[in-house]
């Protein structure tokens, strides 16, 4: 038997719900995905931290699945949909603040000079209107450059737990930002001039 029908009978048996073919399946692809996906983002932990997430969709999931490639090929594809959205999600609001910080410091103009302090102070105002345990969460996250497992760590909670509030955390930001981007985009063209 190929590994093609071996990975498809494979397959088919953790469709089912089969935990011996979900081990299985983990066993063969685990380190190779954690390995490509290391190389990929900041950390060994962030990778982990992906794999985890890819292999507990595949079994939440695993029912409504249809695979018309290798499953190799799946994991790996669906792995690079989740690094994209890893940077989407995880480096725009760091980009952003980054960004505002530096027009902060180079702009002389005393008016666009309030409008930036004025973004800043809306996204704290985004940071005070947030639970304290969220607020607290995204703090040790964005300012301390503490990994997921760290914070569980720190604060005796789940990983889960800390991804869901840096979740909420992120899209309360988002909402802060999206009313301003036009501005940023203003600013940018402005400067670069």
């Amino acid at each position: 038997m190929n590994a093609s029908t071996s990975d498809t009978n494979l397959f088919y048996a953790f469709k089912t719900g089969n935990d011996d073919a979900f081990s299985k399946i983990y066993e063969l692809y685990a380190e190779p995905l954690i390995e490509y996906a290391s190389r990929k983002v900041r950390s060994l932990e962030e990778a982990r931290d992906l794999i985890q997430d890819l292999f507990i969709y595949l079994w939440e999931k695993r029912a409504d699945l249809n695979i018309n490639q290798s499953l190799r090929a799946y994991l790996f594809r669906a792995l690079n949909r989740r690094i994209l959205n890893h940077y989407r999600k995880n480096n725009t609001q760091e980009e952003y603040a980054s960004y505002i910080s530096k027009m902060a410091d180079a702009i002389v103009d005393p008016d666009l000079s309030v409008e930036v302090k004025e973004l800043e102070q809306n996204i704290q105002f985004a940071l005070s209107k947030m639970p304290n345990k969220v607020r607290e969460i995204y703090r040790l996250s964005r300012e301390e450059y503490l990994s997921v497992r760290e914070i569980a760590h720190h604060l005796n909670l789940s990983e889960q737990t800390i991804k869901n509030q840096l979740t909420t955390a992120l899209s309360i930001i988002r909402q802060v930002l999206k009313g301003i981007i036009v501005f940023l985009v203003f600013l940018y063209f402005l400067l670069e001039n």
